[in-house]
């Protein structure tokens, strides 16, 4: 084949929490089936520092950014690598699998099934390798443990698999039995007394067992889809190989370990069947809707999320939910305990992001586009602490296909910076509360407008477009991100998948900027969130660049929330400022000239939003669609929560059910696809350029 060419190159490969990343020189021995990496490129003539078999290996690029990607091998060594950028890290992807499919395919032919009923991988791992070679009395009874149950002689699986996998079934089957059998007795336990259904200890125990049993299947899933690999082409059609799979369903909604039941359709209050009968999103009007922001009032809500008691009262219904889950999970279509929502919908919080309005128009004040670059950054980096609402790390609410969210910042002219250097508000922090009081008597020639609007774009995946735009300073902000979150153990991770793009129409300068990824840590006590991973800030048109890393706490010591990066002039390769700090505390900006300034932002003002009252929203933005859950929450009524917010969700599976049935695709109302993004309907860069344009023609 001409991809089965040997290949080579510099990657980086990630050692250990202390060492982390280092840059080796890799090669890839397709001949061989090895991949083989050195100290550099210079000492390639020299024995390779380490080496990989190929042969039923499993490649896979990583969710973490598009650079990263790991090689298992069926040794269970594993390599974690990174790219320079996306399309080498797929150059290198590529040529792997086609390798490693080649040589498993290769080994499937020349060895058939081992009949003997010790289990070894030394055929398709190196060696030498620790660890792979096996006694030949360690059989899998003894490996696994669960001896003690003498295995059942007739029952065998299909002859397609070898002995040792038979015997793997045969006792995970007899380890699942007494499994359930362990979850039967615990749950049969009175609920009051000396020794109880909802004891600490048991409830944790019924949760690690579970997890066990998880990750057993996927290991017996894995020797599975290896095997196959060799039988590729040789087994008898219509043949397939099945495995086990969790038991408990996790559609349902559970309570202290028991199915959780609704009162019937004819007890649920008015509120409950109005959200179920809304009609059809798109029966309703889809036309594109002018928000005036006369009508929008300045937001009197603060919910602020700080109350750490629910956490501890539903410990059960989380050691419960953790029972049901697996490492790496996608969490998308899980459904989540109602009590660790925070009281406002996703695309709310992106909203609130933008809480330093007067910071945001800034950036185009700035001289140079060295300035306006470091304008961008100082304003990305203060953008984090105000939308994240409180110390626990509590979930918004998931948007609905179709949701929208509308409101509006006011900034008077005067308190927007121009000066270099003078760009954060000097308004106390006294008055972060409101700033209705400076636009009393204030005509709309004294003051901006920062317009912003999100809507819900897709539902599986899920993908949330926004819009920000300053017709006055002719700048705007356009973004999509697609939120994958997964199941990491103890904490949950959430990967923001998409790219905004800044225009600064009035220089013809356009930014495009990546988001971090984000970490809910502690999920079992008190629950906290913290930033991780590389972003990218870049403007071709200029030069100019930023990276920031957002570093997650270490294992051992470290501090919490840091942040470091710096903004250089691409050409020069000159950096022009560096920031190091906390992005919820206090950051701080070097420059080029020498110059250091201090930005608290707990100290920072922040500007309220405007959003028109309820009665003026329609029935599919965000405040509205919500309210019943947000009212219930905040009375602390969590089951009345969990009943709306449960209505909401059939009613959108209703939804996409009749839209499958009837083929009819999602039209949306804001944002059109364009390639693998979403971009506002009516962008500032089209009206801008249309209205120069029929200018041109009246003159």
């Amino acid at each position: 084949s001409d991809h089965m060419e040997n290949i080579y190159g510099y990657l980086m490969k990630y050692t250990n929490l202390v060492t982390g990343w280092q840059y080796r020189f890799f090669v890839l021995n397709n001949d061989a089936g090895l991949l083989e990496y050195f100290v550099n490129e210079q000492s390639r003539h020299l024995k390779p520092r380490g080496t990989l078999q190929l042969a039923g290996a499993v490649i896979s690029p990583s969710d973490e950014d598009s650079h990263t990607f790991t090689v298992n091998a069926a040794s269970g060594e594993q390599y974690k690598l990174r790219a320079t950028d996306a399309k080498e890290r797929q150059h290198w992807v590529s040529r792997l699998q086609i390798c490693t499919q080649h040589h498993t395919e290769a080994i499937g032919k020349n060895n058939p099934p081992l009949k003997s009923r010790s289990f070894s991988l030394a055929s398709q791992g190196s060696a030498n390798s620790p660890g792979v070679q096996r006694r030949p009395s360690q059989n899998a009874v003894s490996f696994f443990g669960v001896g003690h149950h003498r295995l059942p002689t007739g029952k065998r699986v299909p002859i397609m698999q070898p002995d040792h996998l038979v015997d793997v079934r045969e006792m995970m089957s007899q380890a699942e039995g007494q499994q359930r059998d362990l979850i039967r007795s615990i749950e049969c336990l009175p609920v009051s007394g000396h020794l109880t259904s909802l004891d600490q200890d048991l409830l944790m125990l019924k949760a690690t067992s579970m997890a066990t049993m998880n990750c057993l299947n996927d290991c017996f899933h894995i020797l599975q889809l290896q095997h196959a690999s060799q039988q590729k082409g040789s087994l008898p059609a219509g043949t397939t190989v099945s495995w086990l799979e969790p038991k408990i369903s996790l559609a349902n909604h559970f309570k202290n370990g028991a199915a959780q039941n609704f009162p019937a359709e004819i007890n649920k209050p008015a509120s409950v069947r109005e959200e179920q009968s809304i009609a059809e999103p798109c029966q309703l009007t889809r036309e594109p809707e002018e928000i005036n922001p006369d009508e929008e009032l300045e937001d009197i809500c603060d919910d602020k999320e700080d109350d750490l008691g629910a956490v501890e009262e539903q410990r059960s219904v989380i050691l419960h939910l953790l029972s049901q889950l697996k490492l790496g999970m996608d969490l998308t279509r899980v459904v989540l305990p109602t009590f660790i929502l925070e009281k406002r919908s996703l695309l709310e919080m992106y909203a609130d992001f933008m809480s330093h309005p007067d910071l945001f128009i800034a950036i185009t004040n700035g001289t140079t586009p060295e300035e306006r670059m470091i304008r961008f950054v100082e304003y990305y980096l203060t953008s984090f602490h105000e939308g994240r609402k409180g110390a626990i790390a509590k979930k918004p609410y998931n948007p609905i296909i179709g949701e929208t969210f509308h409101c509006s910042w006011r900034m008077l002219k005067s308190d927007i910076a121009t000066d270099a250097g003078g760009n954060f508000s000097a308004h106390p922090p006294s008055e972060q509360v409101t700033l209705s009081k400076d636009l009393e008597g204030q005509t709309e020639l004294d003051y901006y407008t920062v317009k912003f609007v999100a809507e819900q774009v897709s539902h599986h995946p899920p993908v949330s477009g926004f819009y920000a735009e300053c017709v006055e300073r002719n700048m705007c902000v356009n973004a999509h991100v697609w939120t994958k979150s997964k199941f990491l153990g103890m904490s949950i991770g959430v990967t923001m998948v998409g790219e905004g793009l800044l225009s600064l129409l009035e220089h013809g300068e356009e930014y495009t900027f990546s988001l971090p990824c984000a970490y809910a840590r502690s999920i079992l006590t008190v629950p906290w969130v913290e930033l991780g991973g590389k972003v990218n800030i870049n403007c071709a048109k200029t030069g100019y660049s930023a990276s920031i890393n957002f570093h997650t706490k270490p294992f051992y010591g470290g501090k919490l929330h840091r942040v470091t990066g710096e903004v250089k002039q691409n050409t020069t390769n000159t950096v022009v400022c560096r920031v190091q700090g906390e992005w919820n505390s206090v950051l701080e900006f070097t420059y080029s000239n020498g110059e250091t300034k201090y930005v608290d932002l707990t100290k920072l003002s922040v500007t309220r939003k405007r959003v028109r009252p309820l009665e003026k929203q329609g029935p599919f933005e965000s405040r509205r669609l919500w309210q019943h859950v947000t009212e219930s929450l905040r009375d602390g009524d969590i089951d009345k929560a969990t009943e709306h917010k449960r209505a909401l969700e059939e009613r959108q599976r209703n939804e996409e059910r009749l839209r499958a049935e009837t083929e009819t695709p999602w039209c949306t109302k804001y944002f059109l696809k364009e390639g693998d993004g979403w971009v506002y309907h009516k962008p500032l860069w089209k009206t801008v350029s249309a209205a120069q344009t029929q200018q041109t023609d009246t003159n």
